[in-house]
């Protein structure tokens, strides 16, 4: 019984989180001029990785590095075809040609990257894959490069800015209050994913499911909640691309910000289902891109959303059987 209203707290604490995080967002990218894209890419992107990193960090200090590796794999797998479809069906997606020409392609080749560092049976012929500290720093110096080319970008050629219809335009709220919103809309998202990750798994292991199901879905979809509820929120704000932002930024962000901090505490082993799940994140940003170019509509509309849902759960199901 405690763990299910723990289970209602941690979603509502996610939902009101979620809230602040973007109407601060939104407010400082009107007062700064930033794209409504990088704020989510950088801001929100990176404060919504914030449990993917507590989860990976301290696994791998405690040495389940099986955990750090597969907490990634699962999130960027339920960011890009659940998280995405499900923002799509609420609101269907806009892609710019910034999206299909650069975000879409990074986000694509720092996923290839993480597959190639994955091969080590492969490529180096070892007795494992694993993701070894070397290999970490360089997702570390990538994640600084990243950040600095989408600061520099934008300066360059703002993108799309954080408009909103003329009937509803409001006044940026104060700087301040922005910053709060952010910071405490970032704590209640951290909160409310923890318990709804502890809660659930909880609830979960009664019910008997697999504690390999539970490590691949549960936990990847809970650690998601924040990046989830953000862009649910965006998406019924009209701020569209806030939340393609969030999703992409918090993908770069696992991969390089958290496998990085991550890989420099201990060796990151790669078991069979994690291994798969690397291997399936280029492919599933392949399909979120040609998305983009169904009969020329550079749109992530309803249908494509509802396409990606159901990719998800057949992902689900793989793995599950695995």
């Amino acid at each position: 019984m405690l763990d299910i209203i723990l289970f209602i707290a941690g979603i509502a604490c996610v939902i009101i989180g979620a809230n602040w995080l973007v109407d601060g967002s939104v407010s400082i990218a009107k007062r700064s001029g930033i794209s409504e894209y990088v704020i989510g890419a950088t801001i929100v992107g990176i404060g919504t990785s914030m449990p993917e990193l507590a989860v990976s960090f301290f696994a791998a200090l405690k040495g389940n590095a099986d955990i750090a590796i597969g907490n990634v794999a699962g999130s960027n797998m339920a960011n890009t075809l659940l998280i995405l479809g499900i923002t799509a069906v609420i609101s269907p997606i806009a892609f710019t040609r910034q999206n299909l020409r650069r975000d879409i392609p990074i986000t694509f080749g720092v996923s290839v990257l993480l597959a190639l560092f994955a091969l080590d049976t492969l490529i180096w012929k070892s007795a494992a894959n694993k993701i070894v500290r070397p290999e970490a720093i360089v997702l570390l110096l990538l994640f600084a490069g990243y950040m600095w080319l989408n600061f520099k970008q934008d300066k360059a050629s703002a993108g799309p800015s954080c408009e909103v219809p003329e009937e509803t335009q409001e006044k940026p709220m104060g700087l301040f209050k922005s910053i709060a919103m952010i910071v405490v809309g970032l704590g209640l998202l951290v909160l409310g994913g923890n318990i709804f990750v502890d809660s659930g798994t909880n609830i979960a292991k009664a019910l008997g499911v697999s504690d390999s199901l539970i490590a691949i879905s549960m936990m990847a979809v809970g650690t998601s909640l924040p990046e989830l509820a953000t862009c649910i929120i965006a998406a019924a704000k009209k701020n569209n691309q806030l939340a393609l932002g969030n999703i992409l930024g918090s993908n770069i962000s696992n991969i390089l910000l958290i496998l990085g901090v991550s890989g420099t505490v201990v060796p990151l082993n790669i078991n069979a289902q994690s291994f798969i799940s690397l291997m399936l994140l280029p492919a599933s940003i392949v399909v979120l891109w040609l998305s983009a170019f169904t009969f020329k509509k550079k749109t992530l509309d309803r249908f494509d959303g509802v396409i990606l849902v159901l990719l998800y759960a057949a992902y689900i199901v793989m793995i599950g059987r695995m």
